[in-house]
């Protein structure tokens, strides 16, 4: 199976009622542990390497080994690069394998974001390549408050980016380590009314399970994003790992320990999500 972009998968799911998950990338093990784990599943999956893992791998190395996990794969793998927050940036993904791109254009004025986005479509489609926006602002736990997805600005980048998917911000929230019930379904409802494209929830971990299920089936929503819930597996199953053997020093050994873990995991988030 070859690696493949966003845009036929979100209409497939948009269609038939279900969403796809984009799993936060740190290192070899955790990405072959959710390839596994959708071949498990059997669905697709969306490998994401965001600034963090970015900065700590560069991206001609981890835009390569998200590919050959991909062409590896025997589901639909998409290698995509999360919050981007140039065009460069994005630009150097479309170079180094990645076929799926999100431009973070969240703080800038709608028009500049609009007209950034656009630009980087127009590079990125010919080349085979996604392009995910967001607009407004999905804040951090403990950190930059969120600002809500105005439905007027949703409407002018749904119809003038060209992306493929907007990322919005209706009580989702970054590194939220406990599930809340901050989704506002009401304004969700009202960027619905007003835009066509796919929609996408950053934040996923802070989202109950039940509420997944139920903007999965009868929203937009056709896109999570989980990353915190699946470190906090890791970090867990590390600390048992260590616990457990403390006579092994050998770093692949140690970190193999954690994947039947978090292989676990991504797959109850698949499940909950694709329930194909």
């Amino acid at each position: 199976m070859t690696a493949v972009n966003l845009t036929e998968l979100l209409k497939r799911a948009s269609e038939e009622g279900y969403a796809l998950a984009g799993l936060v990338v740190l290192g070899w093990e955790d990405a072959l542990a959710y390839v596994e784990a959708a071949e498990e599943v059997g669905c697709p999956v969306i490998l994401q390497a965001g600034p963090g893992c970015r900065a700590h791998t560069p991206v001609p190395v981890i835009g390569k080994m998200l590919r050959h996990l991909a062409d590896q794969a025997t589901v639909p793998v998409v290698c995509h690069l999360d919050h981007g927050y140039t065009v460069e940036e994005c630009l150097e993904g479309i170079d180094h394998g990645f076929t799926s791109l999100m431009f973070d254009g969240s703080k800038l004025p709608i028009s500049e974001n609009v007209a950034l986005t656009s630009g980087l479509v127009e590079v990125a489609h010919p080349a085979g390549v996604s392009v995910e926006g967001e607009v407004g602002y999905v804040g951090y736990a403990a950190g930059a408050a969120s600002r809500f997805t105005d439905p007027e600005e949703a409407a002018l980048f749904d119809l003038e980016s060209g992306a493929d998917a907007i990322a919005i911000s209706v009580g989702n929230v970054h590194l939220q380590t406990e599930p809340t019930d901050g989704i506002d379904f009401e304004a969700l409802s009202a960027i619905e009314a007003v835009t066509r494209k796919p929609l996408v929830l950053h934040g996923g971990s802070g989202i109950p399970e039940a509420d997944r299920v139920r903007l999965a089936r009868e929203t937009r929503v056709c896109k999570f994003n989980f990353g915190t819930e699946l470190r906090q597996t890791f970090g867990k199953a590390l600390r048992q790992e260590l616990a457990d053997r403390p006579d092994v020093f050998d770093r692949i050994s140690i970190l193999k320990g954690t994947m039947p873990a978090v292989r676990a995991a991504a797959a109850d988030m698949l499940r909950t999500v694709t329930r194909i």
